[in-house]
């Protein structure tokens, strides 16, 4: 019985050697042969795609007068409109004072939105003093907040910069916070068996454990810097994209109105792709899904 079992395993092992492997190099050429079109077309590429697409809809609609060229001016008008504000200055006026205003609240919000949790995802008394707290913040509309912040602090900046701060702050507490709570316990225990200082333990094991949800955070705070900006402006403002739209509606002139939709669009996909970014630098330690082809 044994001989017959070593004789089928010889045979076995035979059968398995004698067929030819096939070559590494053969097989990748074969798999990349598969791949359609789309698959081989850069990644950059495909991601403009809906944004072409929908500019392609909006010049056909145009074209064919299914859009009332009067109330959704063509794609060619908003660019000359829009070449024309810059040649005068004064869409450069305008993009700046908002983005000022943006980066202004955006920096303070990630501050306080960063201390706030780490104060609350550390310790239960932090916990209990403050999460409610920015809970019943997150529940408010920022815009319920304006009348409140102009009797508070007139028509300033102040109004402007404080709603911009409070729905990042918001955004990247909500987040962070739960990054904090969700790291894995057995990580802290092991720390602590170690003796780690406890800066130690939260520079190089809390933190970092965090640190996917606080990215989540800042993208939703970005996303929310850009809608209060549009509350914000509207605050007895004379420089501002907001302001610009504005003035716009009230002197019926769509094609203004349109650019600033542009612009609005245009600085989302820019603080996305700034996300993007920072998420390949500060996570590429982390091995996670990318999807399929």
């Amino acid at each position: 019985m044994d001989r017959r079992q070593a004789v089928t395993t010889a045979e076995i092992v035979a059968s398995t050697t004698a067929r030819p492997v096939p070559d590494l190099i053969e097989v990748v050429a074969e798999h990349r042969a598969r791949r359609g079109l789309w698959t081989r077309t850069p990644r950059a590429v495909r991601r403009m795609v809906g944004p072409v697409v929908i500019l392609a809809a909006w010049a056909v609609g145009s074209a064919t007068e299914w859009l009332d060229p009067d109330l959704f001016p063509p794609p060619s008008q908003v660019a000359t409109t829009a070449w024309r504000l810059l040649g005068n200055g004064e869409l450069a006026t305008h993009v700046a004072a908002s983005a000022t205003r943006v980066l202004t609240g955006t920096v303070l919000g990630i501050l306080i939105g960063v201390a706030l949790a780490v104060v609350a995802g550390l310790t239960r008394t932090g916990e209990d003093l403050l999460d409610w707290t920015m809970q019943i913040f997150k529940a408010v509309p920022n815009f319920a907040l304006t009348p409140l912040l102009i009797i508070w602090m007139g028509i300033g900046e102040g109004p402007k910069i404080v709603l911009i701060t409070t729905g990042v702050a918001i955004a990247i507490y909500i987040n962070t916070y739960a990054g904090i709570r969700g790291v894995d316990r057995q990580l802290v225990e092991m720390a602590q068996t170690l003796k780690a200082r406890r800066s130690t333990l939260i520079t190089q094991v809390i933190l970092p454990g965090a640190m996917p949800n606080f990215l989540v955070g800042l993208r939703l705070g970005l996303s929310s810097a850009w809608l209060s900006l549009i509350f914000a402006e509207m605050i007895n403002t004379t420089k501002g994209i907001g302001y610009l739209m504005s003035r716009a509606q009230t002197n019926l002139q769509f094609d203004i109105s349109l650019l600033v939709i542009v612009i609005y669009a245009i600085a989302g996909l820019l603080s996305y792709a700034l996300v993007r970014i920072l998420e390949r630098l500060l996570l590429s330690w982390r091995n996670g899904f990318d999807g399929v082809a």
